[in-house]
């Protein structure tokens, strides 16, 4: 009946205007006045409405973007190489944490972490990290005045992933062991979403084997705080990949970029898990797929920069890309 195609042409008008509230429809490509330099393995981290890339191989400045002037500033040089971490913003400054420092295969962990300002324009040395505990590409995440690290690799991408779950107090300087994740993996980034520690992408980077890329994890494993306890979410990532990005916003956890033996292009797929029903969905792929960065969440909208276009070491990327996501 007419009835009822109109009934069925208004839902699927409905149903399209809240897809497109939830996101636009594709990526843009920011058009700063300036570019950063071309870097991977690197982070890229919001703090105090500017953003931050900092880090990757070599030894590079911290570069600052501001979104209200489109401009990118180049600060203070790196104290020393940092690459394949997560950094977080924790108190008006920026941690590296959980780094590597020197040459494929047999990169080594950070022994203490390095902390910029800012404000100041510098960094400084921070605490040490425990000798038998040091590894890096490990998972990052901050919970109050606590910060935790998730997994990581602590021999660059040779050997010795670990599933280690660590706590920082930094009101007291002490260090917690806390229960091991299910499976150790490199090459992520883990997050908090309503009180659980997420653990998703990544991989076990087993060169002793010749087995950099191939290792993927599929499985997403999370930590209850509540009753302390890790547990695996029943869908694993619908595209296992290593080198991804992950950020949380409300009851979503985010999974961005990446590489893998699969294609020879970096990944470009965007995928969301509802940590309310378990089930994932997809967000537009970007313009450029890239590995080896971070992603910004900042006034419902997406920011993703630098990374490699291609799995393992390049080309490296300047370029920055924008979605809308509320």
């Amino acid at each position: 009946s007419i009835a009822m195609k109109h009934f069925f042409i208004i839902t699927l008008l409905l149903l399209t205007t809240a897809a497109f509230s939830q996101s636009s429809d594709h990526w843009t490509a920011v058009e700063p006045t300036n570019y950063p330099l071309p870097r991977h393995e690197n982070s890229f981290v919001e703090n105090n409405g500017k953003f931050y890339l900092l880090g990757g191989r070599g030894v590079k400045p911290i570069e600052e973007y501001d979104p209200k002037s489109n401009t990118w500033k180049t600060l203070a040089m790196a104290p020393m190489e940092f690459h394949h971490f997560q950094a977080i913003s924790f108190k008006n400054e920026i941690y590296v944490i959980g780094a590597l420092t020197g040459g494929y295969p047999h990169e080594t962990p950070l022994t203490h972490f390095l902390i910029f300002n800012p404000k100041t324009n510098t960094w400084r040395e921070g605490a040490e990290i425990p000798e038998d505990r040091r590894r890096g590409s490990a998972g990052v995440l901050t919970r109050g005045d606590k910060i935790y690290m998730v997994c990581g690799i602590v021999d660059g991408h040779y050997a010795d992933f670990v599933p280690w779950f660590d706590e920082y107090d930094t009101k007291t300087g002490e260090w917690t062991v806390l229960p091991d994740a299910p499976r150790p993996r490199d090459h992520f980034g883990a997050v908090l979403v309503d009180e659980k520690v997420y653990a998703s992408g990544g991989r076990t980077s087993h060169a002793e084997i010749g087995k950099v890329l191939d290792l993927v994890i599929p499985e997403v494993d999370f930590f209850d705080f509540k009753t302390k306890e890790w547990n695996t979410v029943e869908a694993g990532l619908p595209t296992p990949r290593g080198g991804t990005s992950s950020i949380g916003k409300g009851p979503y956890l985010l999974v961005m970029n990446g590489e893998s033996t699969v294609q020879e292009a970096s990944h470009s797929e965007v995928e969301v898990l509802d940590t309310r029903t378990g089930n994932w969905s997809k967000l537009p792929n970007l313009i450029q797929g890239r590995h080896g960065t971070g992603v910004v969440y900042y006034k419902g909208k997406l920011y993703v920069a630098a990374g490699s276009a291609k799995r393992g070491g390049g080309p490296e990327l300047n370029t920055m890309e924008v979605l809308e996501w509320k």
